[in-house]
């Protein structure tokens, strides 16, 4: 009986664990970021040029030349794009929606999935000094521009890392690059 619920409790705690780990889809983040608009998703393949120059602007390693964005409109007008980028932390990975306005400045960034302790994921108040940023203006650099994250380093470096990527992408992409 005892080994009956130690496993039991097990399989509950294992199940409410991992779904913490989830947090949100894209969709739901942009539909409750701005409501009323719709949301396109849209695939696009770049070319190993645009790859080449994303790379460089980013100053970081492009992993797939498909790449989904998410169009975020009201009417025909775009009001924002949503880029998310999936990276390796330390073994595990993370997913973070960054939301850019038309204007190539990130409105917003949200971690959508944390498969590492919850202890080394970013808080809300570290997040939010990524707005207002631009690729052109703000070399994001840690410790520089983005202070350090004590005891989530790694965290810390791949937010930044992945925040040039979703700029790069969106520069060169719809930046007119």
């Amino acid at each position: 009986m005892r080994t009956l619920v130690w496993l039991v409790s097990f399989f509950l705690g294992f199940i409410t664990f991992s779904y913490e780990r989830d947090f949100s889809t894209p969709e739901r983040s942009l539909s409750l970021m701005f409501p009323g608009a719709k949301v396109i998703v849209k695939n696009i393949v770049i070319s190993k040029d645009q790859k080449r120059m994303i790379e460089k602007i980013a100053r970081s390693r492009l992993d797939s030349r498909l790449i989904s964005v998410y169009l975020v409109k009201k009417g025909d007008q775009v009001i924002a794009y949503g880029y998310v980028d999936v990276h390796r932390v330390r073994t595990h990975t993370e997913s973070v929606l960054f939301v850019i306005s038309p204007e190539g400045k990130i409105i917003a960034v949200e971690v959508l999935a944390f498969n590492e302790p919850l202890e080394y994921m970013a808080d809300e108040a570290w997040l939010d000094l990524f707005k207002g940023k631009s690729i052109d203006k703000d070399p994001l650099r840690l410790n520089r521009d983005i202070p350090n994250m004590t005891g989530a380093t790694l965290t810390a470096r791949g937010i930044l890392k992945a925040s040039r990527r979703a700029l790069a992408i969106w520069k060169v992409l719809f930046g007119g690059e």
